[in-house]
């Protein structure tokens, strides 16, 4: 007997999650010892960064489980004392008057784009976002039977939506998905242009998706803007995992305008009740560890700084201005057409794990390479040089 599949069983997969699995068998199958010389794998595939938790959110965790406490399920939209602290990061760090109750803590900003998507749009709904895209915003809006309208990015437009192009839109989507500092090429949005784009989707009701995952890892001259300040009707998504350095925690939060905020509980509620209740503890305390996250920031911006001069050198010379996050979007079209093969002849041959181009964009993405430097700082040092090597050979 054939059972029917449902929508969401159609999903592609995120192809990164791949490509780390193949860098563990292949790290697992070499001899201790390996890593990180040159036999070892060079990671440079996932935005995982190398420096772990602050220490003050780990030991704060570590207090609250050795008093005993009970560690329970918390509201659905988190730890009052969380979401009081995240709206004083924005009155703090963007000038913007927030109340706490348009904040919802997620599991991570991945239990947060659902809950953002099914509260704001309906199946068949078009949701436009830049091309090259982070890959779960399309794979979750196909899963949830909404259509992906993608925007054809370039060097041009700093793989950037622009106001022309949604202008040229027909018909007028129903939402629209910006990320800035975006993956994977890590360009930003100039304030005055999130907020002409923020006026643009308030006008024509089209939903605005800010995705600020990344605020706190900028490195030029283009200061960080939020939506919440920009628009009374945007949704923005962030999270713990990049700027705080705490991927595996799972905590992240929504800024919801005030027509989606009951929507959005009753969906947590029902999908994921809340996020981890030590894991929220954790994350109040990362707050006042700025210090130890400027060092880490800083440590990616030596590594960026490195890879920028270096990588040209290597031959991997079309690279992305990178404003921000820590990635680095590599044209590699005069090497290869097909950033699979050669992302796998990559890992095999010369122990580096990038992740292929058609991750982010289908269409084009054959001839790009994502590298990621959030790294160790020596095997970032290390990689321009064995790359060299191997496209030597």
């Amino acid at each position: 007997m054939t059972l029917k599949t449902g929508r969401g069983a159609e999903a592609p997969p995120f192809l990164v999650m791949d490509v780390i699995a193949a860098a563990n068998a292949r790290q697992a199958a070499l001899p201790p010892g390996a890593y990180p010389d040159s036999r070892g794998v060079i990671r440079m595939e996932v935005g995982q960064p190398g420096t772990g938790a602050p220490r003050g959110a780990a030991e704060a965790a570590i207090r609250a489980l050795s008093a005993g406490a009970p560690m329970g399920y918390t509201e659905a939209f988190g730890l009052r004392t969380l979401r009081e602290r995240i709206a004083r990061h924005y009155a703090e760090r963007y000038g913007v008057a927030l109340p706490a109750a348009r904040v919802a803590v997620t599991v991570g900003a991945s239990g947060a784009f659902p809950l953002a998507f099914l509260a704001a749009f309906d199946p068949g709904d078009r949701v436009a976002m830049a091309a090259p895209f982070y890959p779960p915003y399309a794979n979750i809006l196909t899963a949830l039977g909404m259509q992906p309208v993608l925007l054809p990015c370039d060097a041009a437009t700093r793989w950037q939506p622009t106001l022309a192009m949604l202008e040229a839109l027909d018909p007028v989507p129903d939402g629209l998905i910006v990320a800035s500092p975006c993956n994977p090429a890590g360009t930003m949005l100039a304030p005055q242009e999130l907020a002409a784009i923020a006026r643009w989707c308030h006008a024509r009701g089209v939903r605005l998706i800010s995705d600020e995952i990344y605020h706190g890892l900028t490195y030029g001259d283009v200061p960080e803007a939020t939506a919440a300040g920009l628009s009374d009707s945007a949704v923005v998504v962030n999270s713990f995992s990049k700027w705080f350095s705490m991927t595996g925690w799972r905590v992240g939060w929504l800024v919801l305008p005030e027509d989606l905020v009951r929507p959005v509980e009753c969906l947590a509620q029902n999908l994921f009740i809340s996020a981890p209740h030590v894991a929220q503890v954790a994350a109040e305390a990362a707050f006042d560890c700025g210090s130890e996250l400027e060092a880490n920031r800083a440590r990616y911006a030596r590594s960026r700084a490195l890879l920028l001069r270096e990588l040209p050198r290597a031959g991997f010379d079309r690279l992305s201005p990178a404003d921000g996050a820590f990635y680095l979007w590599a044209d590699v079209g005069h090497l290869t057409n097909d950033s699979p093969e050669f992302c796998a002849r990559m890992l095999a041959e010369a122990g580096i794990a990038a992740t292929p181009g058609v991750d982010f964009d289908r269409e084009r993405g054959g001839r790009f390479v994502r590298f990621s430097y959030c790294g160790p700082e020596a095997e970032m040092a290390a990689a321009p040089e064995r790359l060299a090597r191997w496209l030597r050979r």
